[in-house]
Formats: C-alpha cells, structure tokens, sequence
C-alpha cells in the first residue's frame, strides 16, 4: 500500500503540466466547433458562454483542469519543509476552485471577470510563495519563479490585442512554472 502511495505521490508531481495539456486540449477541441472564435479578439472564455456551440466542451476542460490544479496543490503541501511551503499550495488549491467557477460562471454572467482574474492571481502568488519557500535550497529555482512572477505582472500590465493574447500569455508562464516544478520537487 505504502508503495502504491508513493508511486500516486510522484504521479501529482505532474499534475500542473497536465493540468495545462488538458486545458489546451479542450480549448482547441472548442475552437474547432466555433469557427467564429478570433484569438486576437476574443477571450477564451467566451467559449463557455452562451455565444459558444457546445459549450460544455470548453467548460468541461476547466473543471478537469481544476481537478489536476487540486492535486498539484496537495503534492505541493505534501512535499512541503516549511510554512510558506504549506501556504503556496494553499493558494494553489484556492486558484484550483476559482478555475472551476469560470466553469460555473462562464463569459457573460456576473462573476466570471471575477473569478478568471482571480484564478491567475492566486496561481501566481502561489507560484511565487512556492519559489521563495525553497530559495534556501534552491537560489537558481527561486530566482527563476520570481521573474515569472515579475513577467506576469507586467503582462497584465501591456496592452494586449484579446484577452485571448493574454491568458495563453499567463497560462504558458502557468505551465513553465509547472515544467520547472517537475523538474525540481522530488
């Protein structure tokens, strides 16, 4: 049983970059049913809302995303030496729900500008808590989720041509800060 756990624990290792593979692949799933989809117009959002055929596609790649974004959080807890450690994850867990309630909430109902700028504000809070919870062990690694950390701030500071633009921007720093993750968390 033991072993069986630990072979689960070095598996969640990879749920960030899954996490990631997953969304694109529904998102590009529901481009193709919506031929009216602009990249450099729309958000991707607006494939979940009401606008969108089939929405549920979109939708259901959010919610499948959140569960891996989940198990990255708990792997991170886990595998955690400090607080800090403990409280990235947290944070993660917590952009794990809000990406789920884009889901919910899709393009066009209230909450959702809420939930989606939420979604990336605690991902990458948590990524950087993370990255200062190992700076004692590891300098190249902190340093590094820092300047992503930096180069998401400023990206949502740019004037970018969608919302589209935008989001694969801050998903792909998501998904570099999950590559490196794998690479540096045993």
């Amino acid at each position: 049983m033991r072993e069986v756990l630990n072979t689960i624990l070095r598996l969640m290792r990879f749920s960030g970059l899954t996490a990631s593979v997953v969304f694109w692949i529904f998102t590009l799933i529901s481009i193709s049913f919506n031929s009216w989809f602009d990249f450099y117009r729309d958000a991707f959002s607006d494939l979940g809302g009401s606008r969108a055929f089939y929405p549920w596609i979109y939708n259901t790649g959010l919610v499948i995303s959140s569960i891996f974004i989940e198990a990255l959080s708990i792997h991170m807890i886990i595998v955690s030496r400090d607080k800090l450690g403990v409280v990235a994850g947290s944070y993660m867990s917590v952009a794990g729900i809000f990406l789920s309630l884009i889901a919910v909430f899709p393009a066009g109902t209230r909450p959702h500008v809420f939930v989606s700028t939420w979604f990336f504000i605690q991902a990458f809070i948590g990524a950087l808590l993370y990255g200062l919870a190992r700076v004692r062990e590891e300098k190249i690694f902190s340093t590094t989720i820092f300047i992503i950390f930096i180069l998401a701030v400023v990206g949502a500071l740019i004037k970018w041509p969608s919302a589209a633009t935008l989001e694969a921007y801050e998903i792909i720093l998501l998904t570099i800060f999950s590559i490196l993750y794998i690479l540096r968390v045993r």
